[in-house]
């Protein structure tokens, strides 16, 4: 009876409220709707719910979707944040980082999985419907963001009025720029002391070529300025293009897995328009699915019964396998095809790292968590391989080793899983004897005995901005790391953007990126510095296997290709790490890292030593001595037997090294 008596509450707070909105009777004091309320003298905005709106009040003209990119820590969520309570989505002063769902993104304070939300706003008299996405900011994550702007018509390019133009900013715009989005620029957090809105106006222009009187000044925690950001959308962004009478056609961005309703997914609607009932079809694999549900993110879920063309929503068809939906994907009507959309550029996995389940039982467990968690990030390749070490697991590529960390967070945060992880490395091409060229994502795969001509290691065009009074250790800790520096370019007054070709480029071997190089690279410029990369050429380098040996047998798992100068340095730090965490046995074990068939470094945990003479009290000598000997055999037997366990601590410290 209770809940009934709710609903029918929740449904004539609705009815007047569209009833009064279509008077003129609304009144902003009056707290029927759960949205804040307006200033006096300003429009009210009620969302989409409080409001009573229908997908089909909102004609395609009246339609835009646009999304919010910039650099790490600029903004974008809480822009977010103000924007949804703003329009009447959620209300004012509640929980910050609304669409930051994810407890990683929570803990971290970085977005890593773009969020939409559907946004009702009247401007000069009429209702638009904005299709709001919020997107990651960490290069890590641009295929996130490539994604993202697939569905979008323009884009909110963010910038801190403080830290000024950055790596990320100049990545996603030209992410932008490429996929001819209009551009609405808007600097944010200019009521801060250290603002200055003019000079990053001035950078704007140089860099991006936009004039400085189109930037937008706000304060997105303060509210300064908020005004002026969803006009300047309505007017400079453009409605779809689509034609609303032709055959469906449904653009596949994004999907995600519910445990009870199956997987949802993330459309665009780029022809003609989607209904419950309807059945569908993916061109890609030809497969055929009956809607049960569609409906729009406000940003919580709520079913409309239909999408019309230019419109972002979800759809629920009951798919079960996570790996039938494919985004990129288009979707058609049953036996009405259509031409295929163009879909997204395939992401290319930058590095790579193997991931088994810390009990044998586990692999079958682990292997479904993965599927659910690949199926809300495709930039993620994963291939099932096995370990002499480890057993049964799975060689994974990411984008980088943030993304790497982040996926290895939410696998255990979400879905409870326990692995190990061996240390990150890259692809190599080796060339052998007889012209043959092999491939290789593994260490464990480099060859041992075999003449190898020639190997290539793959390289990344680096974009860092730092101030100038960094440079001179900026350029050291590159050397160091293998990189190569053709030319610098200043952005303005006290900052550098170092680059080479076109944009901006910093020659680096991406393996030389794992570690701890992005901690020296902040801990070098106070923080200051910025950092942004893209794939670039393979080279030609000096490289070999270094592999970690127990006793004279070595752990595959372990096993890493690094430069042939620093294979004795890597290899005394990563048997001095395997030495403090590696538990000491009744035995001696040796532990040495070998490269090119040669012992580079060595360390010797000692063995528990029991006091076999304690029950000597006196007597001969001699007695002493036979126990002893009896020891030393007893020990060489059990060293000749025994099994080194490399606990899980192992392959975590030496991820670092």
């Amino acid at each position: 009876m209770v809940p009934r008596l709710f609903r029918l509450c929740a449904h004539l707070r609705h009815t007047l409220n569209v009833w009064e909105r279509k008077q003129g009777l609304w009144q902003p004091g009056r707290a029927l709707s759960s949205a804040a309320p307006a200033p006096a003298g300003k429009e009210a905005n009620l969302g989409f719910v409080d409001g009573g709106f229908r997908v089909t009040d909102f004609p395609q003209d009246k339609v835009r979707n646009f999304s919010i990119i910039a650099h790490v820590d600029h903004g974008k969520s809480t822009l977010a944040d103000r924007l949804l309570e703003l329009t009447g989505a959620i209300r004012k002063g509640g929980q910050a980082q609304y669409l930051d769902k994810l407890q990683v993104e929570r803990e971290r304070g970085i977005t890593v999985k773009a969020q939409t939300a559907s946004l009702v706003y009247r401007h000069r008299g009429e209702d638009y419907l904005l299709n709001l996405i919020d997107t990651p900011g960490h290069v890590d994550f641009s295929y996130e963001v490539s994604r993202s702007l697939a569905a979008c018509q323009g884009a909110l390019l963010l910038v801190d009025a403080a830290q000024g133009v950055q790596a990320q900013t100049v990545a996603n715009f030209f992410l932008a720029f490429d996929q001819d989005l209009a551009i609405v620029p808007v600097l944010n957090k200019v009521d801060l002391p250290s603002a200055e809105p003019d000079k990053v106006a001035e950078q704007m222009q140089q860099v991006f070529d936009i004039p400085e009187e189109n930037c937008l000044r706000t304060s997105a925690k303060s509210g300064l300025g908020l005004e002026d950001v969803l006009p300047a959308v309505i007017k400079r962004v453009p409605p779809p293009r689509g034609d609303p009478e032709g055959d469906p056609r449904l653009l596949l961005f994004d999907a995600y897995h519910d445990a009870f309703r199956g997987v949802v997914c993330l459309v665009e609607v780029v022809d003609g328009s989607i209904r419950t009932g309807d059945r569908v079809t993916a061109a890609s694999s030809g497969d055929t699915y009956d809607v049960s549900e569609v409906g729009v993110l406000v940003p919580e879920a709520r079913s409309t019964g239909q999408l019309c063309t230019g419109q972002v929503g979800y759809v629920i068809t009951g798919i079960k396998n996570t790996r039938a939906a494919r985004v990129g994907d288009t979707w058609h009507l049953y036996k009405r095809p259509v031409e295929r959309l163009p879909g997204f550029k395939p992401s290319k996995s930058m590095v790579f790292a193997g991931i088994y389940p810390t009990g044998g039982g586990e692999f079958d467990a682990l292997a479904a968590a993965m599927d659910r968690l690949c199926l809300t990030d495709a930039s993620i390749g994963v291939k099932r391989e096995n370990s002499d070490a480890l057993g049964a697991g799975f060689r994974c590529g990411f984008l980088g080793l943030l993304h790497m960390e982040v996926f290895l967070q939410r696998l255990e945060q979400e879905h409870g899983a326990s692995v190990i992880t061996t240390a990150p490395t890259v692809p190599y091409a080796l060339d052998l004897y007889g012209g043959e060229r092999m491939e290789i994502q593994n260490p464990s795969q480099f060859p041992l005995g075999v003449k190898v001509l020639g190997v290539w290691e793959p390289t990344v065009a680096a974009t860092i901005t730092l101030p100038s009074e960094y440079l001179g250790a900026l350029m050291q800790l590159c050397q160091d790391r293998r990189g190569e520096l053709t030319e610098h370019t200043h952005l303005g007054p006290g900052r550098l953007l170092l680059r080479r070709g076109p944009y901006v480029w910093y020659a680096l071997p991406l393996a030389e990126l794992g570690g701890d190089f992005y901690d020296e690279l902040k801990s070098l410029s106070s923080g200051y510095a910025s950092f942004d990369y893209a794939e670039g050429p393979t080279r030609r380098a000096s490289l070999v296997r270094l592999d970690l040996m127990l006793n004279g047998l070595p752990v595959d798992a372990l096993a890493r290709v690094v430069h042939r100068d620093k294979a004795q340095q890597v290899g005394r730090a990563m048997c001095a790490a395997m030495r403090d965490k590696l538990g000491r046995q009744m035995f001696e074990v040796a532990i040495q890292a070998t490269a090119s068939g040669k012992v580079v470094a060595r360390e010797t945990l000692k063995a528990f030593r029991k006091n076999v003479t304690a029950k000597c009290y006196g007597g001969d000598v001699s007695r002493k001595r036979k126990l002893l000997e009896r020891q030393k055999e007893g020990k060489k037997r059990m060293r000749r037997v025994g099994s080194v366990d490399v606990p899980q601590e192992v392959f975590h410290a030496l991820m670092r090294v």
